[in-house]
Parts: C-alpha cells; sequence; structure tokens
C-alpha cells in the first residue's frame, strides 16, 4: 500500500476528506519522527510500540570486494507490533 491509496483508506474509514486524511497521516508521522529524536517510545497499545535502539560499531564486509568495512555506530528506529495487530494478522 502507498501513501496515497492509505490516505484514500483512512479518508473513507473515518468518513473525513482526503485533504483532512493527508494531513492527519502527515502529522502522525511528524509527531512519531520528534519523540523518537528526542529518544522517546510511542505506544499505541493493541497496536505496537515505537522506539529507537542503539547499534554499536561493528566490522563489515563489502559483498562486491570482500573488503573488511568499519560499520559506524548508530541509532535506529524499531516497531514491536502488539497483541491485538499479531493476533489479526495470524
Amino acid at each position: 500500500m502507498t501513501k496515497v491509496e492509505l490516505v484514500d483508506a483512512i479518508a473513507e474509514n473515518a468518513g473525513i476528506s482526503k485533504k483532512d486524511a493527508t494531513s492527519a497521516l502527515v502529522a502522525f508521522t511528524e509527531v512519531v519522527t520528534k519523540e523518537l529524536k528526542k529518544g522517546e517510545k510511542v505506544s499505541l497499545i493493541g497496536f505496537g510500540t515505537f522506539s529507537t535502539s542503539k547499534r554499536e560499531a561493528r566490522k563489515g564486509r563489502n559483498p562486491s570486494t570482500g573488503k573488511e568495512i568499519n560499520i559506524p555506530a548508530s541509532i535506529v528506529a524499531k516497531f514491536k507490533v502488539g497483541a491485538k495487530l499479531k493476533s489479526a494478522v495470524n
């Protein structure tokens, strides 16, 4: 599903205009991004939790040359599925 298809589905499901659905989706992604940048979690009970995790620096290999490379430490976004979503998908 693309962003456009998601906006269409939200608008139809909620009975709102596509413009309002787009605004809501953009606001949601901006708030989640802002909170993750601050190191906070965003929990939606039953749906899941957005959080961040620190990855330590490590060694890796360039697959095309086989040469060893250093991969720097980084902070990555994570999503843990909630119970209701997990059971709905199974």
